[in-house]
């Protein structure tokens, strides 16, 4: 059996960002952050094998894909790292199963840590099919595409919410509870690996519970930009968007995987 651990850095236990500002705007935190993300990307790897997994991949999704620390994640695990390479790019037909680690809400999303939609700073939200959909659900309808299921997701307890809305009986950890932006009441980090470790190791037996999530086209996509300018550059010929209006942009696709 072959899985892909999806890892992300704003949701895993003990993180809150900059007061005011991004995970990447709080160094100490930043630096936190990946370790724990690592750690919890490892707890989850630990369950999948000792499940009878053949192989785990572990994908950097945060940024530039290059935040975990790679010599601290369990050495049975290979690791896709980098930018440019395309949503779930290894992923195929042949895999058992994706997991979220360290994923957050999408943006609107009330009292929901760093909360946002690809970027927190450019995009207010996107839907497909007038569905407004967040990162979580965007990677889990690529997975889809391959009859890839979601088994196992932690994070914040309002993410957790987002994808238990999404995909009804996926196993999930709770990481900490969103107070704001920038607070939360977080599990202590390592009782969160147990944690995870033990779940995720159950979700492999319950697999065939979760069946895969699939947005079929053609697709609407809506995108509501926060600043003008990036929407006066999206609507520009090379790019194919229709204003809507003066923020929010349009445009049909067939398949998800045509845009992200």
């Amino acid at each position: 059996m072959k899985f892909v651990i999806a890892v992300d850095c704003e949701g895993p236990a003990g993180v809150v960002g900059a007061p005011g500002g991004t995970l990447n705007d709080a160094p100490a935190q930043y630096e936190f952050a990946r370790r724990q993300a690592t750690a919890e990307a490892s707890a989850a790897a630990r369950g999948l094998f000792a499940a009878g997994a053949t192989q785990v991949i572990v994908w950097d999704t945060h940024g530039g894909g290059v935040n975990l620390v790679i010599d601290e994640l369990d050495e049975r695990c290979d690791l896709f790292h980098g930018a440019n390479g395309g949503r779930l790019a290894m992923l195929d037909h042949t895999f058992a199963g994706l997991l979220f680690i360290g994923y957050h809400a999408r943006d609107n999303t009330v009292a929901a840590p760093l909360a946002h939609t690809f970027s927190s700073t450019r995009y207010q939200w996107i839907k497909v099919n007038g569905r407004e959909v967040g990162e979580l659900a965007v990677d889990a309808a690529v997975a889809g595409t391959h009859s890839v299921p979601v088994i196992f997701f932690a994070s914040d307890d309002k993410a957790v919410a987002e994808v238990k809305a999404l995909l009804p009986g996926v196993a999930t950890v709770t990481t900490k509870i969103g107070y704001s932006w920038n607070s939360a009441l977080s599990k202590h980090p390592r009782r969160v690996l147990r944690e995870i470790e033990a779940a995720v190791q159950a979700a492999v037996a319950q697999r065939s519970a979760v069946k895969p999530f699939t947005l079929p086209g053609p697709l609407e996509v809506e995108i509501r930009h926060k600043r003008i300018d990036t929407a006066d550059e999206a609507c520009l010929p090379v790019y194919g968007w229709q204003r809507v209006d003066a923020y929010t942009v349009k445009r049909t696709i067939q398949a998800l995987t045509d845009l992200f």
